[in-house]
C-alpha cells in the first residue's frame, strides 16, 4: 500500500561535539543524520506509518550517508533526490553549556536550497491525505517557491496540510521569516509550534489561549503548542474535523538521555494519531507526548524508539 502521508523538507548532517566545549575548542565530533522533516519522516516510519519523503541531498559522500540512513530506517527512496551540482548541508552543534545548543550551518547553495517545483506529481498528492512541511526551506529560493507550490497543490487535492514551524534565524539571509510564515499560514490546516518559534514570527504569548485565536484567524484550524518539560497544548476551531476542542497534556517524566529531535517526534506522534482517525485532541496530545518522551531515552534524533509498542 502506498503511503498516505508525504513529508517535505531538508535532510542534513549534524556534527555533534564529543565534549561540551565551544566549536573553536572542539577537536572531535560524531556524525549524525538530521533535519527536522527527516526526523519526522523517520519517526513516522518507526511508528509503522511509512511516509513519502521529498528531500534533496548532494551527490557526494555526505549525501550517500544520508540516503543510506533514511533507507535503513524504512523511509522509501522514491522522492529522495540527489543533486549532482550541489553539496549536502552540514550543521555543527555548539556544546557550550553556558550558551546552550547553537548551530553553525554550511548551507550556501547546497542541495536543500535547490528544491524544484512540481517534483511531486499531482497523482501522488491525489493519493495521500496528509502533507507535512517545515519552515527551513522557506528561507531560500528556489526551495521557497517549491514548498509554496507543493502546499497550493496539496490544498487543491484535498490534503490536510501540517506546518511544523522551526525558527532558525541564522539561515534567513535573503527573505523575512515573519513575512514568509504569514504568507504560508492561510494554506495551512494544522500548525505545530512553540513559543520560541512563534516569537520571531511576531506572535507574543506562551500559552495556547494567548496565541491560538490569532493563529486561527490567519488560517490553521488546529494549533499544537509544545511547552517543553510542561508538555503540550492544543486548540481547534469548529472548522476542524475534530473540533472545536481545547486540551492540555503535562507530558511524561522520563530519564532523558538526549532531547535532540523531541519536537519532531512529537509532530510524528500527532500526525500518526490524526491519520489513524483519532478525533480527541487530548488523545492526540497523549500520543505526541508519548512518542516525544520515548525519543529522548536514546541519543540521536533518529535513534530507534526503545519500545514502539509502548506508544502504539
Amino acid at each position: 500500500m502506498d503511503p498516505t502521508v508525504l513529508v517535505a523538507g531538508e535532510t542534513l548532517v549534524d556534527f555533534l561535539p564529543a565534549t561540551e566545549t565551544p566549536l573553536a575548542d572542539t577537536d572531535e565530533f560524531s556524525r549524525q543524520p538530521g533535519g527536522a522533516p527527516a526526523n519526522v519522516a523517520v519517526r513516522l516510519a518507526q511508528l509503522d506509518r511509512r511516509p513519502w519523503f521529498w528531500t534533496r541531498v548532494g551527490a557526494d559522500p555526505f549525501g550517500d550517508f544520508l540516503a543510506d540512513a533514511l533507507a535503513d530506517r524504512g523511509v522509501p527512496e522514491r522522492f529522495v533526490e540527489r543533486d549532482p551540482d550541489a553539496e549536502t548541508t552540514l550543521a555543527f552543534v555548539s556544546g557550550d553549556p553556558e550558551e546552550g545548543p547553537r548551530f553553525t550551518f554550511y548551507r550556501d547553495g547546497t542541495a536543500d536550497t535547490r528544491f524544484e517545483s512540481g517534483r511531486v506529481p499531482d497523482e501522488t498528492l491525489a493519493d495521500v491525505e496528509w502533507v507535512v512541511v517545515g519552515s527551513v526551506l522557506l528561507a531560500s529560493s528556489p526551495s521557497r517557491e517549491a514548498i509554496h507550490d507543493l502546499v497550493e497543490r496539496a490544498n487543491e487535492a484535498g490534503c490536510t496540510v501540517v506546518f511544523d514551524l522551526n525558527a532558525r534565524p541564522e539561515l534567513w539571509h535573503d527573505a523575512d521569516f515573519e513575512s514568509e510564515v504569514r504568507r504560508l499560514l492561510p494554506a495551512v490546516d494544522v500548525l505545530k509550534t512553540s513559543h520560541e518559534d512563534l516569537e520571531p514570527a511576531g506572535f507574543d504569548g506562551s500559552t495556547i489561549d494567548a496565541v491560538a485565536p490569532r493563529l486561527h484567524e490567519l488560517g490553521p484550524h488546529t494549533v499544537f503548542l509544545t511547552l517543553g518539560e510542561a508538555g503540550a497544548a492544543a486548540a481547534a476551531t469548529d472548522d476542524a474535523p475534530w473540533g472545536p476542542e481545547e486540551a492540555v497534556h503535562e507530558g511524561y517524566a522520563v530519564d532523558a538521555v538526549d532531547t535532540t529531535g523531541a519536537g519532531d517526534a512529537f509532530t510524528a506522534g500527532v500526525v500518526d494519531a490524526l491519520a489513524a482517525g483519532e478525533r480527541s485532541l487530548a488523545a492526540v496530545l497523549d500520543r505526541g507526548n508519548a512518542v516525544a518522551a520515548a525519543s529522548t531515552t536514546r541519543a540521536g534524533g533518529m535513534a530507534e524508539l526503545p519500545d514502539p509498542d509502548s506508544v502504539l
